[in-house]
């Protein structure tokens, strides 16, 4: 075993390495940007050494260097799959915790990998064949192939960049949308055309190689609960299986570890149409430590990360595939940094960034939580949005059902959005609790799971709060002045209201009313509420009892689910409203990113629904559309501008049109003055 290994990563998988290396009793070593210097996973390593970039290989094999270690663990995400960072470790005399760089370099070209498997008799999804295709030949294709098609770029996974395109006439545009994306996110824009399978499940296998010839498989995780093709629920092992399946693509995914020659922890992942289990198709192999693999640890009780150290050092498995036994069932929800935003019949998800100002994580039987998280941690928009995995394991699903749910209304992150409460809604959804899973659930039900409105609770308790702190402090002898007390007292009169304009971000202003145990908000009645506040926690009594945890006042929580309420000044706003221009037409942004396209200048006619902007964080693009005809009257922005959520981008001026009265015939000079369309 060796003695030094250096993490080459951060956050929540960094912070996970390093409790396994704890545990073997492994010196470990961190690495950290600027921006990470106080970071958990910084503090929790043995040492830690400052590099400029995580995505440098040179700085990540200087640091190894500095911090004395014999190994590189690269976590997933960044260098993990990158076949030069591996060569790299290989040439300075460290080893690579993965598997060889040709099979890194072979399976992370997805054209290529499906060759490759599809010669050893692994299924593979009907699609295009051949690498460096033009926009041309990949629009060519995906009309051979029939509509609808799937857009994924050959290199790099977690989603980024895949695009599902079901009209033939969207293809050009799809296809640019992917390049740029997966050039961002892997710096290569080379695409591939697939098949789409309606409604499928995506069923993954995880196998363990060593470097003498065994592989086993460690049975399959169920990642069909996903969104922008991006996981948010794992689960194993998965209900649609029976052993039957389980053993056939188990073997799948063993040859296909075979034909690359692969040693390590890696997963072979499958497309499998949900009304037919035995026709599953092959998608792609991850040559890494996947995020959901605590659930295959939770019910074969292995330690992968332990298991990738021994394999890199140069043990033999010691056990065999009889040996590998599922025993109960295991399920993850992936808590995100990102504000689930309700728009019409549809949810916008988009990234959220800020500063943890309370953290209470879950505990309980069977609860497991990875997380990179303390309190005090900056979350920006330059890395992925993940922030922590909570796990809960039982007997059977139900069990593990029941107990997700229960620690995710334990969880509190108050600072910034998370999705934590959309997930405990998400794993009470009838078909999730049913186990009837597939791809696009939530695309489907998203809108049923995010309320429409802020419940009135949260304004109240945030109410009750800003009426407390007007409350004067007691003088001397514990004596306060009755006259000075916020109750609304009148003499001979009816107590008046005490008014809180009350706003959270991306929602309409709220006006909070609140009297001598009465609170009323909006156009509501009144009803009676009263606030018991021990430290940070806030006890509202109103027809039953809602526990809630704050900070300071402004950031509200409560089973799982988080508002920042922030003071309304409806004056300032009106002002802002006014300075932006007529009409409604202040561009601002959703959430906060960088600008990266630009389509429009200053004194351009644009039409409603027209492109303008594009605004990218963690790796997510948002596309700012007009929304009305007329001019482009101010753009405050350009490429690589930082921006904040609701920073005004630009403003459309709405056009002018005449009004013309019936049996009248105007000519461009003959418009009313003022009238807008």
């Amino acid at each position: 075993m060796f003695d030094t290994v250096l993490v080459a990563n951060r956050g929540e998988i960094a912070v996970r390495v390093l409790r396994t290396l704890r545990e073997l009793g492994v010196r470990s070593a961190a690495v950290f940007t600027e921006a990470d210097a106080d970071a958990r996973h910084v503090r929790e390593a043995d040492t830690a050494v400052r590099v400029s970039s995580y995505l440098s290989a040179a700085e990540q094999v200087r640091a190894a260097a500095v911090a004395g270690a014999a190994a590189v663990h690269p976590g997933y995400g960044f260098l993990a799959e990158n076949a030069g960072f591996a060569r790299a470790c290989a040439a300075a005399g460290l080893v690579f915790i993965g598997p060889p760089a040709e099979a890194i370099e072979l399976m992370g070209d997805k054209i290529r990998a499906k060759q490759r498997v599809r010669a050893a008799g692994v299924p593979v999804v009907p699609g295009s064949d051949g690498s460096g295709l033009t926009d041309a030949q990949l629009a060519e294709a995906a009309r051979e192939i029939g509509m609808p098609v799937l857009l994924k770029p050959s290199a790099g996974g977690g989603g980024k960049g895949m695009r599902l395109v079901r009209d033939a006439e969207s293809l050009a545009e799809e296809i640019a949308a992917a390049r740029r994306e997966a050039l961002g996110s892997f710096g290569d824009d080379t695409l591939l055309v697939e098949r789409w399978i309606e409604r499928p499940r995506h069923i993954e296998i995880q196998i363990l190689a060593d470097g003498h010839g065994s592989v086993v498989h460690l049975g399959e995780r169920e990642c069909s609960l996903q969104r922008r093709h991006q996981k948010v629920i794992e689960e194993a092992p998965s209900v649609l299986l029976d052993p039957a399946t389980r053993a056939a693509m188990g073997e799948a995914a063993v040859q296909a570890a075979l034909s690359c020659g692969y040693t390590g922890a890696g997963t072979v992942e499958f497309i499998v149409p949900g009304d037919d289990p035995g026709a599953y198709f092959f998608m792609e192999m991850n040559t890494r430590l996947q995020v959901e693999h605590p659930v295959t640890e939770l019910v074969t009780g292995l330690d992968l990360v332990a298991w990738q150290l021994r394999v890199a050092s140069g043990e033999r498995l010691d056990f065999g595939q009889p040996d590998v036994t599922l025993t109960g069932h295991a399920i993850e929800a992936r808590i995100c940094a990102e504000t689930a935003r309700p728009d019409g019949g549809r949810v916008d998800f988009l990234p959220s960034a800020g500063t943890v100002l309370k953290l209470v994580d879950p505990s309980g039987p069977g609860v497991r939580v990875d997380s990179g998280l303390a309190a005090g941690t900056e979350v920006g928009t330059s890395y992925d949005p993940m922030l922590a995995k909570v796990i809960a394991y039982g007997p059977d699903r139900p069990t593990a059902l029941r107990r997700l749910r229960a620690a995710l209304a334990d969880t509190v992150v108050l600072g910034l959005d998370t999705n934590t409460g959309f997930l405990r809604r998400l794993l009470g959804h009838p078909a999730v609790v049913a186990g009837e899973l597939d791809t696009g659930l939530i695309d489907r039900d998203a809108a049923g799971l995010v309320p429409a409105e802020v419940p009135d609770e949260v304004y109240q308790v945030a109410a009750l709060l800003r009426q407390r702190a007007l409350a004067p402090a007691p003088g001397a002898g514990g004596w306060t002045d009755p006259f000075s007390v916020p109750s609304g007292w009148r003499l001979g009169g009816e107590p008046a209201w005490t008014v809180h304009h009350l706003r959270v971000p991306g929602r309409d202003p709220v006006t909070a009313r609140v009297r001598d145990g009465l609170v009323r908000v909006g156009d509501g009645a009144a009803v009676e509420a009263r606030l018991v506040v021990d430290g940070e926690r806030a006890l509202l009594h109103r027809e039953g009892t809602v526990l809630a945890f704050h900070h300071a006042g402004e950031w509200l929580g409560r089973d799982g689910d988080a508002w920042q309420v922030r003071t309304h000044d409806p004056v300032a706003a009106a002002l802002r409203g006014a300075a932006s221009g007529a009409g409604g037409g202040a561009l601002t942004a959703p959430m906060p990113g960088t600008v990266t396209v630009v389509k429009v200048a200053k004194g351009d006619e644009v039409t409603a629904g027209q492109s303008l902007l594009v605004v990218e964080a963690m790796k997510m693009e948002h596309v700012i559309t007009a929304p009305h005809g007329g001019t482009v009257s101010e753009i405050d922005v350009t490429v690589g501008t930082a921006v904040t959520m609701d920073q005004v981008l630009a403003v459309v001026t709405p056009a002018v049109t005449a009004r013309v009265e019936p049996g009248d015939v105007a000519g461009p000079s003959e418009a009313a003055p003022g009238e807008a369309s």
